[in-house]
């Protein structure tokens, strides 16, 4: 079978790489072309656009790249054709995607989207394309089956693929993961801090998590940096405390290892749950961006954890409530009350088992794909 594949962002090309490994057990003779990055590359696809050349950010750099995306999308158009796949398999990334799905059923081809945009948060009426456009969808969150039910239109839930993630993350740190980080980190006891990817957001909340540093001397505060960031950007903010240090690309080693987190909303959130560390989310906007976002998002909880478990697992402080005082108060709660942490262990367990269904995501999604190309 010939498969093309669309993943617009780095969280995209991870998923389809071991999308693309796993299509390949049911389907020895599969070719795939793809954009995407290095790692779907190394899985045996051949990209041809790197999605480092896809990331546009913030409306106004939409606004002036819009040139470049829609000579994206025609060159997309013209290669999908040339190619002739038996299936177009589209990663998240709903701007591209759902346009290039729109077109794709026109001419006729069959489109599985993997891992769903988030309309069950907002724009809730990209429901009606997906229903005229999309052949099968295969969504990662137990709770977005039932949503998609309300609109009657059916999908199937194939597990959420981080915890193939971080399965495979653990298996390769081995027994002393503590020794992929610095010396100077190695063997004390670590707070997390998770401040985000994008300068604006991290702003707003690290200098909040840095001086709740001062009120517990005896951890170690580490920031993991983002990748797109300079060191000199943290320099100002992280030198006037003493116990702080941060690590770029270690993430997961700092998880792995931490007795709490704070964490900015998203992502990130999950991650930290399935590595099984306590931590307080944190969102914090400017007050118009706040104002739209709670007009514009429905949903109950901030963080993936509380939005999957529908209930409070995870403390949640969103603006004014993220406060330096607050922020101690939670993590003094998950360092030192016995009850919350075992509480939180058990809904920590129950919440890897949601996202655990019948096995790997990604194993459980190319079986899919393969029976709706048999059946379909």
């Amino acid at each position: 079978m010939k498969y093309y594949i669309i993943a617009g962002e780095a969280s995209g090309d991870l998923h389809g790489s071991n999308l693309i490994k796993a299509l390949r057990q049911t389907d020895w003779q599969a070719e795939v072309r793809a954009w995407g990055g290095d790692l779907m590359e190394a899985a045996g696809a051949t990209i041809v656009k790197h999605y480092r050349d896809l990331a546009f950010m913030g409306f106004v750099e939409v606004l002036m790249n819009l040139r470049t995306i829609f000579r994206n999308l025609d060159f997309c158009k013209t290669d999908i054709l040339q190619y002739q796949p038996d299936v177009l398999i589209l990663i998240d990334y709903p701007g591209f995607n759902l346009r290039i799905a729109k077109w794709a059923k026109q001419k006729g081809l069959k489109i599985i989207y993997y891992i769903s945009p988030q309309v069950w948060a907002w724009k809730e009426n990209r429901v009606k394309t997906i229903k005229t456009c999309i052949d099968k969808m295969l969504v990662i969150l137990p709770f977005e089956k039932a949503f998609y039910h309300q609109w009657n239109y059916e999908v199937e839930y194939v597990g959420h693929p981080l915890i193939e993630v971080i399965d495979d993350f653990k298996k390769s740190a081995g027994h002393n993961p503590l020794s992929l980080l610095p010396d100077e980190i190695e063997g004390r006891r670590i707070i997390a801090l998770l401040p985000g990817s994008r300068k604006q957001e991290i702003l707003k909340k690290l200098p909040l998590m840095l001086e709740v540093s001062r009120y517990f001397p005896e951890y170690l505060f580490v920031v993991a940096k983002a990748p797109g960031q300079e060191d000199s950007f943290y320099e100002s903010m992280l030198s006037p405390y003493e116990n702080v240090k941060s690590v770029q690309g270690k993430t997961y080693h700092l998880l792995i290892q931490a007795d709490a987190a704070l964490v900015t909303s998203g992502t990130a959130t999950l991650e930290t749950a399935l590595f099984g560390v306590p931590e307080v989310v944190c969102y914090k906007g400017s007050p118009v961006s706040y104002a739209i976002a709670k007009r514009v998002i429905k949903i109950k909880y901030i963080s993936l954890v509380n939005l999957i478990m529908d209930k409070p697992v995870v403390k949640e402080l969103i603006q004014h409530e993220l406060t330096v005082e607050n922020l101690r108060h939670e993590l003094d709660l998950l360092l030192n009350n016995a009850v919350k942490k075992q509480h939180l262990a058990v809904d920590y367990q129950k919440l890897r088992e949601l996202l655990s269904e019948g096995g790997q995501a990604s194993s459980n999604a190319a079986r899919a794909i393969s029976n709706f190309l048999q059946n379909g």
